[in-house]
Parts: structure tokens; C-alpha cells; sequence
């Protein structure tokens, strides 16, 4: 695997919120962590992030499929909460939908339209500029090099009353976190708590629901 050097100031700053007040999370031998002390958000500093190379080669790793019941099963700990607050034959956009596309499928056996967009699988970036009900955001967060950014983009996609699912292992304490299999994964580079939640949701005018521990529901305001 092959990282980027970047010695920009930027990675002193939040990617979440842009906040500069970090500090040093954990460390281990491979790369380091760092947290805001406004949004809680934990981020690995830029110079450790795979190239755009390295990090295909590690999503080209997982094998989902719409005909895998265990990923199916996985996948209805958002799909469920979410069909059930949302109107019938809705529109929706799956983001980063990865190279099997699945919560797309089952949310359209409800009966809902859905639009697919993934930076590597399939980057139709028209689909960035229309407006949806819904959007589905399942282990795709803790991937994102400008959370801030990205999120702000998808919020701004939603209708009034649209809904935005999130499915992410939390940050629950330093001590789990230096044990945690999750930061393990190299593309893993931002990590959120319910704190960071609860910044984003007070930015936005919302309230975040949990379901399952890792799966996060936010309505934006009508």
C-alpha cells in the first residue's frame, strides 16, 4: 500500500468541523489519531490516508451481493427504521454504494426509487445535483477524508422532511478504542461518537435516532 505525504497545515485542522484544537487520540505502530475538542470527531491526519489506488485495491477486498441473506440481514438494521418513516415510493440516493449495491435493492422491494453514487464504482455525479427524499450512507462515513464537506453536500441534497441514514461503528471511550478492530482498517480514517452526532444535529436543526448502536437516523427540518 502506497500513502500520500501531505504536510499542509490542513491537517491540523478538523475535517469535520474545522476546528484546530486537536489532540492526540492514540497512537499506534502504523499511523496516529487525533480528536477535535468541538465535534468529537476522531480523524487520522492526512499523511497516513491511502492513495486513490490503495484504496480501491482494499474496497476490491469486499464482497457484497444483493444474493448474500448475512449481508442482507446486516443491512435491514438501517433499511427497516428507515422504510418505516419514510412516505410510500419514495426517491432515495444510496451514497457509496459500493461494488455490490444491496440497500438499494431492498429499498426498492419496498416499492422506493433509488439512485446509486460511489467515487469508485459508479461516479455519476448527476445524480449529486437533484433532490431526494432520502439518502443511505451505510459504512461509508468512516472513509471520508472531508466528512465536513460531504455531509454538508448530502444534507443540502434532502427535501424538507427528508430523512439521512447512517450506518457507523461509534467511538465509545479511548481505552475501547485502542483495542477496537475497527480503526484497524486502513481506509477507516474519521470516526464518530454520538457526540459528533449530536454537533452535527444541532447544526442542522435535527435530533439523530439510534437504532442497533450503529445506525443513525436524522430528519432535516420541513
Amino acid at each position: 500500500m502506497s500513502y500520500l505525504e501531505n504536510t499542509s497545515s490542513e491537517d491540523t485542522a478538523c475535517p469535520l468541523c474545522c476546528c484546530r484544537n486537536l489532540s492526540l487520540y492514540h497512537r499506534d505502530p502504523h499511523r496516529h489519531y487525533e480528536q477535535c475538542a468541538l465535534c468529537a470527531l476522531v480523524s487520522v491526519p492526512q499523511c497516513y490516508h491511502l492513495d486513490r489506488d490503495g484504496e480501491r485495491a482494499q474496497y476490491d477486498l469486499h464482497i457484497n451481493s444483493p444474493d448474500d441473506q448475512g449481508y442482507r440481514q446486516f443491512l435491514s438494521r438501517a433499511a427497516g427504521p428507515l422504510n418505516e418513516r419514510i412516505a410510500p415510493r419514495s426517491r432515495g440516493l444510496d451514497f457509496g454504494s459500493g461494488p455490490g449495491p444491496t440497500l438499494s435493492v431492498m429499498l426498492e422491494e419496498y416499492g422506493h426509487s433509488v439512485s446509486l453514487y460511489d467515487t469508485h464504482y459508479c461516479a455519476d455525479v448527476r445524480v449529486l445535483q437533484d433532490r431526494y427524499d432520502f439518502i443511505t450512507a451505510t459504512e461509508v462515513v468512516e472513509h471520508l477524508a472531508s466528512p465536513g464537506e460531504e455531509l454538508e453536500r448530502l444534507w443540502g441534497l434532502l427535501l424538507p422532511q427528508g430523512w439521512l441514514a447512517v450506518m457507523t461503528k461509534l467511538v465509545i471511550s479511548q481505552a475501547r478504542f485502542r483495542h477496537w478492530h475497527y480503526r484497524l482498517d486502513p481506509t477507516h480514517i474519521s470516526f464518530f461518537s454520538r457526540e459528533t452526532w449530536a454537533f452535527l444535529a444541532a447544526r442542522w436543526g435535527s435530533c439523530a435516532e439510534y437504532f442497533d448502536n450503529d445506525v443513525i437516523l436524522l430528519q432535516k427540518p420541513a
